[in-house]
């Protein structure tokens, strides 16, 4: 893929558009050349995708084989492939509390340091909704502002430089028109000049088939 700061010597302002023919002409050789070099699915100015991602966990992987594979179509139903549920949260332990009564004090231990282990989580959990509740809004609307005083600094980049690329596309086609008609004159010229060196090749030609001929009729007349 080229490079897009790759500079055209063309006068688009000067040279007469091309004709259907050369259009179809050009068009086979770009094709043919594209044809020999394989394209690059990345910009040009830009630095090649880490190999793997940085992003893409082992676990994240995984999840997406799993999702990839259970919403494979199935050949026997034409219903859209459901996704299983993602058992991620153990809930049994829950469900299965072991009775005071008929477990060992082992088990009521085992018991008793799984819920003060899910308490903790829990009483974690409601203190960071909590603050999440008080100022997770806040928090929300500044990376807003945040985002919307760099979308409007951007804005106002290319709005920049778009303008200045109209003022150079002007310059170009001020120069353009200027330089023109001595264009005009000197391609004229220059095909004048072709011209009579090939009237002048054709007269020399001519005069030399002239002493040729002569030649041969005084080398007759000799003879």
């Amino acid at each position: 893929m080229p490079s897009i700061t790759t500079i055209h010597e063309s006068l688009p302002y000067i040279d007469p558009p091309p004709s259907p023919r050369s259009l179809a002409l050009a068009a086979q050789l770009i094709s043919t050349e594209r044809s020999l070099i394989p394209d690059d699915p990345n910009h040009a100015l830009l630095p090649p995708p880490p190999s793997p991602s940085p992003f893409l966990t082992p676990l994240l992987q995984e999840e997406f084989n799993r999702l990839s594979t259970s919403l494979s179509p199935s050949s026997s139903s034409s219903a859209p492939a459901q996704p299983p549920k993602l058992n991620a949260l153990d809930l049994e332990r829950y469900n299965d509390l072991p009775s005071p009564t008929s477990s060992s004090p082992h088990a009521l231990q085992d018991a008793l340091q799984k819920a003060y282990i899910s308490h903790s989580y829990v009483a974690s959990r409601r203190a960071n909704l909590a603050l999440l509740d008080s100022y997770g809004k806040n928090a929300w609307l500044v990376g807003n502002y945040h985002l919307e005083s760099e979308l409007k600094s951007l804005e106002k980049e290319l709005a920049a430089t778009k303008r200045e690329i109209d003022l150079v596309t002007l310059q170009r086609k001020d120069a353009q028109d200027q330089a023109g008609p001595e264009m005009e004159e000197l391609e004229k010229t220059w095909k004048n000049g072709v011209g009579r060196v090939l009237e002048t090749e054709a007269a020399a030609e001519g005069l030399r088939r002239e002493i040729l001929e002569v030649r041969r009729q005084l080398a007759e007349a000799g003879q």
